[in-house]
């Protein structure tokens, strides 16, 4: 029997299209977090980036989004201390940890659909940064990062 890539390869080994296919659609990454500088603790908030398109959950311009978005949080096999920013659902995250795929994964479902019926996407609870002025952000924070 043949093992899916997720268990077979390690992040590093797999090509762009493995790499892409174990982001969930959670929407998490696209949250504003902001950062006490005197601390250096982060803190997440409800605010998503405004190219988070909220009824879908996807990026309206991925392909453009650390172009438009200088703070995008770009994820790769050689950054894991980003994994730290996601939730401990995050596929990213589960594979470094040496974790398999949450049960409701798309990957596991064949269902694009499926983060979003297990009822984890941030899109119902996100408001777009569209509408939020830059000094409401600290109204906005949820909770602490590692507050999971």
């Amino acid at each position: 029997m043949h093992k899916p890539f997720w268990q077979s390869k390690s992040l590093h080994d797999m090509s762009q299209d493995e790499w892409e296919s174990l982001c969930d659609g959670c929407g998490f990454c696209c949250l504003v977090k902001l950062e006490d500088e005197a601390t250096d603790e982060i803190y997440i908030t409800n605010v998503a980036c405004k190219f988070l398109e909220l009824g879908t959950c996807r990026c309206t311009d991925y392909a453009n989004r650390f172009h438009n978005v200088p703070a995008c949080l770009q994820l790769s096999p050689d950054k894991p201390e980003l994994y730290q920013l996601l939730p401990e659902s995050c596929a990213y995250r589960r594979l470094y940890q040496g974790q398999g795929l949450e049960d409701w994964h798309p990957l596991i479902t064949h269902d694009p659909a499926s983060t979003r019926q297990a009822g984890m996407t941030v899109c119902e609870h996100a408001v777009s940064e569209t509408y939020i002025h830059p000094e409401q952000l600290e109204d906005h924070i949820v909770r602490k990062l590692n507050d999971e």
